[in-house]
């Protein structure tokens, strides 16, 4: 899927198709380009010339207020790295407009250990096909409030993310961010854009995620699974407990 704004193409990911215009726009809240629902004016599907819509092309209009970066470098996302095609990892490291290392959340390792099979309870396309990423935004207390399945794990939290722009949900105080797979540099990014002060991940995390969270003052979990886990920054966020409650 391209996406554009105001008719200039900015970025092509490959995507599971659906959900689109909220990955369009949680792809430019990950990019720093936009923090609130009123920074978008409109978002369209483009004809492309042709009767009927391709529905792989994506035009956002921004508000007048939005100042758009320069984007000649037109980058390509694959569907396993999302920060590919970036100059330098200095540009990679956006600025973030929403602080995270406030944020008073405290939650109990028991109720992270239970977030990857509440994802995977409603993982239905993953059921199906056993192919799809997910990223899942839950509160404090373990309850559900958005899950996006897509090839690719960037994809996946950006079509959160940008649900979360559209609902007026932004910065994502007092969530978890739990996702299938490893925590990449990009996913704590994204996340931190956001403003998820907890982020989950089922694998490993990177060095550079484990650098990123530390620096944003994030907690970040990896190898969350089988009851267990292995907490790499922002420890003091959660509770060590056994599963019968009690603090371990």
């Amino acid at each position: 899927m391209e996406i554009r704004i105001g008719g200039l193409p900015v970025a092509v990911t490959m995507r599971t198709p659906g959900d689109d215009f909220e990955l369009a726009t949680g792809f430019l809240v990950s990019e720093g380009v936009i923090s609130a629902a009123e920074d978008v004016v409109a978002i369209r599907y483009c004809v492309g010339g042709r009767p009927d819509p391709t529905y792989n092309v994506v035009d956002v209009t921004l508000a007048a207020h939005v100042e758009v970066p320069d984007f000649a470098r037109n980058f390509y996302v694959s569907s396993s790295c999302g920060v590919c095609g970036k100059d330098s990892l200095d540009k990679v490291r956006t600025a973030a407009r929403q602080p995270v290392a406030d944020d008073p959340i405290r939650v109990s390792s028991t109720l992270l250990a239970e977030l990857p099979d509440r994802l995977r309870t409603g993982q239905t396309i993953f059921r199906r096909t056993g192919g799809l990423h997910a990223a899942g935004l839950f509160t404090d207390a373990g309850e559900l409030l958005c899950l996006r399945e897509d090839v690719g794990r960037h994809n996946a939290v950006d079509k959160v993310v940008g649900w979360a722009l559209a609902t007026e949900r932004l910065p994502l105080r007092g969530c978890i961010l739990q996702v299938s797979g490893r925590a990449s540099f990009e996913l704590v990014q994204k996340a931190w854009l956001a403003g998820v002060p907890i982020m989950s991940a089922v694998s490993a995390p990177s060095t550079l995620a484990v650098d990123l969270a530390t620096e944003a003052g994030m907690t970040l979990a990896g190898f969350v699974r089988d009851g267990g886990m292995n907490i790499y920054s922002g420890a003091e966020r959660v509770e060590l407990t056994v599963p019968d409650g009690r603090s371990a």
